[in-house]
């Protein structure tokens, strides 16, 4: 949604927040005079209609100074106060939204969940502006003092948000343990990375265990996560337990094919220490029926090579380049012309393949899913939404 779609959204509460606290306000005003009620409604009116005209003609600044014009900070116009700051934020100027949040905690009149609220505002004020300890200190405050439970939550989950930022894993699970169940299960997948956050640096240390306790603590808040097998196979290989790592490789095609292609080369290591090419062999070819990819089906070419010769190799790609076509498979195919095609042939099958090699080099392997943003590298959260898990290698004609 654009921008000014935003602003539009959030002025239009603006507006009947103004209305009605300027109407609760005069009722309350009763006693005063009729000449003062009238100045006052003449004054409102002027700047909210000014602001309105602002807006229609898509002059959001001017119209947010009429409307501060229009506001009364009292109990009823509260909620004006916090519409506008956060349009402010949103707009990045987030001084001034810390201005209008301080200014109202200030008061002595608040009542607790009115306090509260402000409160909470302040602390995405800080957390936007990258203030994070004053944010945390804000947010366990918070907390501490046992709100509402949508206040709670907000107050958790942000709290959650910022120990990501910071890389503070293990502060971030300490903190999802404090929600409810239904709520931490919204968190799952984001809890099993915080898990394989840890267990990463432990294996940089060689302290294999515990990194595998967070590797089973992963397991239980996503039993379909792709990362934990992959670092499961990394710490058996490790130690040579071969078998062990297959186990864990081999879980990835029930729970995400399209992963599979991370997975072949460790394979290949595997089942050649244990010597057992036919196993290999026999799980690729299901790997073809189940889990069809331009990896997969370049390593079944390489056993057919070895084991039938290059044209049959050569064949076996050409029929399966008809089905999947992809810039990768028709490399290798130019590969095995050059290597064993004819002479006078080999020249210009050189020069399509370098330009063909370039144009494989040049793009991207991962894409996330929910942004778009891609690379050549496997980022479990995606650097531009930072949503987790959303990048996976690319599918069709540049891809797998």
């Amino acid at each position: 949604m654009p921008p000014e779609v935003d602003n539009y959204l959030l002025i239009v509460p603006l507006f009947i927040a103004v209305a009605v606290g300027w109407w609760l306000g005069r009722r309350e005003r009763k006693e005063r005079s009729k000449e003062q009620s009238k100045r006052l409604y003449s004054n409102i009116s002027r700047d909210y209609f000014t602001g309105l005209d602002y807006l229609l003609n898509e002059r959001t600044d001017e119209a947010i100074e009429s409307f501060i014009k229009a506001l009364e900070v009292n109990s009823d116009t509260i909620p004006a106060h916090i519409a506008l700051a956060k349009l402010f934020r949103r707009k990045g100027d987030v001084d001034r939204a810390i201005q209008i949040h301080q200014n109202l905690l200030a008061r002595p009149d608040l009542d607790r969940s009115e306090f509260l609220r402000v409160q909470m505002a302040l602390a995405r004020d800080y957390y936007a502006i990258g203030l994070l300890d004053r944010a945390e200190n804000l947010l366990l405050e918070i907390i501490r003092q046992r709100p509402m439970r949508e206040t709670l939550v907000k107050a958790q989950r942000l709290l959650i948000s910022l120990y990501e930022k910071e890389a503070e894993w293990e502060k971030a699970l300490t903190a999802a343990d404090q929600l409810a169940t239904d709520e931490r299960k919204l968190l799952s997948r984001e809890l099993a990375h915080y898990c394989c956050e840890l267990a990463e640096a432990l294996i940089a240390r060689h302290q294999y265990n515990e990194a595998q306790g967070y590797l089973r603590r992963s397991e239980i808040y996503d039993p379909n996560g792709i990362r934990g097998c992959l670092i499961s196979a990394r710490i058996a290989m490790d130690q040579s337990q071969w078998k062990l790592a297959i186990k864990h490789l081999k879980l990835v095609v029930d729970r995400d094919p399209v992963f599979v292609s991370e997975t072949l080369d460790l394979l290949r290591r595997c089942y050649d220490h244990l010597a057992a090419e036919k196993e290999l062999n026999a799980y690729l070819k299901r790997c073809m029926v189940n889990a069809p990819s331009t990896s997969v089906t370049l390593a079944v070419a390489e056993q057919i090579k070895d084991e039938q010769g290059l044209y049959v190799a050569g064949s076996f790609i050409t029929e399966e380049l008809k089905k999947r076509p992809s810039v990768k498979g028709f490399n290798r195919l130019i590969d095995m012309h050059i290597e064993h095609g004819a002479e006078s042939a080999r020249d210009s099958l050189r020069v399509l393949r370098g330009l063909t090699g370039q144009l494989e080099l040049s793009k991207p392997v991962y894409r996330c899913n929910n942004c778009g943003f891609s690379g050549k590298s496997l980022l479990w959260q995606c650097p531009s939404c930072k949503k987790w898990s959303t990048t996976k290698p690319i599918q069709g004609l540049e891809g797998e």
